[in-house]
């Protein structure tokens, strides 16, 4: 029911790691990590996870269907629970490569790509999440034929960023908010597929906002709210799932966390390699500031252990005390 978007830079594995401790029910996905660097890379390093991540989702990109098979395999073998095909980044180097949101005007080669996938990777989920069309692409048409041609080859989970991209105009940011939304066509695919799992994604603020919003929907995710301001991440579970959170706020969610800090200091991790991902988890509360410049100033410098975390914790335990 609820998914933290693939984003580049950011939802590496201690990112979710640190999320798991907010939420423990909520979908985790890795960035995009294109087929032939899978195929040619560092396999540990780009789809290695630790196993608190689970449920979590590898998002793949390409346009062989060979080389998908191929990676769709590999990351079977890792024990990811779900495998996606991404058909919604706009970025010029993704397009470049032929795959990402592009791909929504090949909607025939997507099937191709999701069967591979498919039988590549038996037994695990297949997902797609694309945008509902890019540049003049008649949206309603776009979206239908991409999820049309992608259940012919098996898959019935979908994810829908409810914007079109603009490939030629817009930067990956500007795409990224200046198309306008529309909700209301990824509701109508809901209508006429009521069999297929629709998710949606874009512009959502928060889990209220997202509940708001979803109207019958099978699940929603959420991007860069989630990753700036972790804390929402705390209502998931109650919210969507009826159980309590993990954890009962943001600090014992830190206390938790930190056993996952020390076991990946011992291995020469660097502290400000996961606290970077913490930074905005107080952000608005009392003593925010100072757990983000603590994080930021001390956790960079070379030999910075858990001493630094405790620090910032302290900082705002001291700001409660004081609070009116």
């Amino acid at each position: 029911m609820f998914a933290v978007a693939p984003m580049m830079d950011w939802t590496d594995r201690h990112c979710r790691a640190f999320h798991r401790q907010l939420s423990a029910n909520a979908l985790l996905y890795t960035e995009m990590v294109t087929a032939d660097a899978v195929l040619h890379g560092d396999q540990d390093k780009l789809l290695g996870f630790d196993g608190i991540e689970h449920p979590i989702a590898l998002q793949l990109g390409g346009s062989e269907p060979e080389k998908l098979f191929r990676a769709a395999k590999i990351g079977a073998a890792y024990g990811y629970d779900e495998i996606n095909l991404n058909v919604g980044c706009p970025s010029d180097r993704v397009q470049s490569g032929r795959f990402g949101a592009c791909l929504m005007r090949e909607p025939e080669l997507v099937g191709e790509l999701v069967q591979a996938m498919g039988e590549g990777a038996p037994g695990v989920r297949i997902s797609v999440k694309s945008r509902i069309g890019v540049d003049e692409q008649d949206p309603r048409e776009a979206l239908f034929t991409l999820v049309d041609q992608s259940v012919k080859a098996g898959c019935r989970h979908f994810t829908v960023h409810a914007r079109k991209a603009w490939l030629k105009g817009l930067s990956p940011r500007e795409n990224r908010d200046i198309p306008p939304l529309d909700y209301r066509l990824v509701h109508e695919l809901k209508a006429a597929r009521p069999d297929l799992r629709i998710w949606l994604n874009g512009g959502i603020s928060d889990v209220r906002h997202g509940l708001s919003v979803l109207e019958g929907l099978d699940g929603m995710m959420l991007g860069r709210a989630a990753y700036q301001t972790p804390s929402c991440l705390l209502e998931v579970d109650p919210a969507l799932y009826g159980v309590a959170a993990l954890n009962a706020g943001p600090v014992e969610a830190v206390k938790a966390h930190l056993s996952y800090l020390a076991q990946r200091l011992s291995v020469g991790t660097p502290l400000h390699a996961m606290t970077r991902h913490m930074l905005g988890l107080f952000h608005g509360r009392p003593g925010g500031r100072a757990w983000r410049r603590i994080l930021t100033v001390e956790g960079v410098k070379r030999g910075a252990g858990l001493e630094v975390v405790q620090t910032a914790l302290a900082a705002i335990s001291d700001s409660r005390a004081v609070a009116p």
